[in-house]
């Protein structure tokens, strides 16, 4: 692994969150193209063991892998850029929409030009999966615990939690390998209790400004969004049913339809699907009061939702090669590698599902979800057609194939 400079840096990482559509599984391809297959910056096996780490951590895994990342290159200065870099672009993109959408409604040319993204990314996806089920899986038993973490969620809908912890204590007690040559890093004195004071009292700086300045409102959504930061696991998908509900029916922010709308836009621009959280503050601050107050609601979602990311991965990334060092743990991390192929898997299909069909239904067969035939999409077919035809038999690249099929899109939806 070489380390890259400052210039470097901020290039690859601006152009990652640029360029991070479709949900988790595409972002975790997107990173391990430019961060291993195109440059040395991690190898193979570290990308792996970040990646399983990630999966165990409260927040948007693939933002906390970047965030990792960063970090091992270049400390805690270069995590906050990679984490950063990954999380403005798009942050700016939904800010941008959800002013849009509160004074306009809805943005049927935005969601049109989408449409070929997505179509894009789903042949993106399939890429990745491809590569990291072929470097991380080894023998019948990586195999196995794929395939079974992919149908104990997919079809099953088994809790994400729950098929990581059964991954780690089938890993811990059967593991058939030695542990990697890793290269632990240096452990400074104090390290868990100084950052979890300096990022705790981060994190909890404007709530207690909020307090101090009587505003219930920003104080509540505040606090809200401050609990989903620690309860996420699993990404954002795990939490969207309960968030939801809070948002809902309990405070009344929004409308369900809104909440339909802001997951559908925050699921179409880049950055990790999370962000749909600050639509949902900007739509509840609009409300509130106005523009300044959309502004003010939709930091405040920002701070509370990412700010913790950084506390996990900085407070426990310096264990992680130690913790690989170890045979009983680094079978659990290799067991937990191979089942989060099968997460991949996962929202895979289920992304694919839901950009191929208008309407899917959560819940057919246990938790199989199973579209309705009556809401396929065509046009979403022939661009996700093209899609394979420019980048799996032309070669083409993602941006190439992305830009193409986003104008044609865009220029279908204005003849129609």
């Amino acid at each position: 692994m070489s380390v890259p400079s400052w210039p470097d840096m901020a290039r690859v990482y601006g152009r990652i969150g640029l360029l991070s559509f479709g949900g988790p599984a595409a972002q975790i391809a997107l990173m391990h193209r430019e961060l291993v297959e195109e440059r040395p910056w991690l190898s193979e096996a570290a990308y792996l063991r970040a990646l399983s780490l990630c999966m165990l951590l409260p927040g948007p895994e693939a933002m906390q892998l970047a965030t990792y990342a960063g970090w091992r290159m270049r400390g805690v200065p270069g995590g906050l850029l990679a984490g950063l870099l990954f999380v403005v672009p798009g942050a700016l993109v939904i800010a941008v929409l959800a002013l849009g959408y509160a004074y306009f409604g809805e943005l049927p040319l935005v969601q049109a030009a989408f449409l070929g993204i997505k179509a894009a990314v789903i042949v993106v996806v399939f890429q990745a999966l491809r590569k990291v089920a072929k470097k991380a899986l080894h023998g019948t038993q990586g195999w196995t615990l794929a395939v079974l973490s992919f149908l104990a969620l997919f079809v099953v809908g088994l809790p994400f939690p729950l098929i990581i912890l059964t991954a780690a204590l089938w890993g811990m007690f059967y593991h058939n390998a030695a542990p990697p040559e890793v290269d632990t890093l240096p452990l400074q004195a104090g390290h868990a209790p100084r950052t979890i004071t300096i990022w705790g009292a981060l994190w909890a700086a404007p709530l207690v400004a909020l307090w101090a300045m009587g505003n219930d409102f920003l104080l509540q959504l505040g606090l809200f969004f401050s609990k989903l930061a620690i309860v996420t696991f699993g990404g954002a998908y795990a939490v969207l049913a309960y968030m939801t509900q809070t948002v809902v029916q309990d405070y009344g922010w929004i409308s369900t339809d809104q909440m339909i709308d802001a997951l559908g836009l925050a699921e179409t621009t880049p950055g990790p699907l999370i962000l749909v959280t600050e639509f949902v503050a900007l739509l509840a601050g609009f409300a509130q009061s106005g523009v300044m107050g959309a502004i003010a609601a939709g930091l405040v979602a920002l701070w509370v939702t990412f700010t913790p990311c950084f506390l996990w991965i900085f407070l426990a990334g310096p264990y992680l090669e130690r913790i690989s060092a170890q045979p009983r743990l680094a079978g659990a991390l290799r067991a937990i590698t191979a089942a989060v192929v099968g997460v991949i898997a996962n929202l895979s299909v289920w992304f694919a599902l839901h950009v191929i069909f208008d309407r899917v239904t959560p819940e057919v067969w246990l938790a199989l979800p199973g579209p309705e035939l009556s809401s396929f999409n065509a046009l979403a077919a022939v661009f996700t057609l093209a899609a394979a035809l420019l980048m799996l038999v032309g070669k083409r690249g993602f941006v190439t194939t992305m830009a193409v099929l986003a104008v044609a899109a865009l220029g279908i939806a204005m003849v129609t």
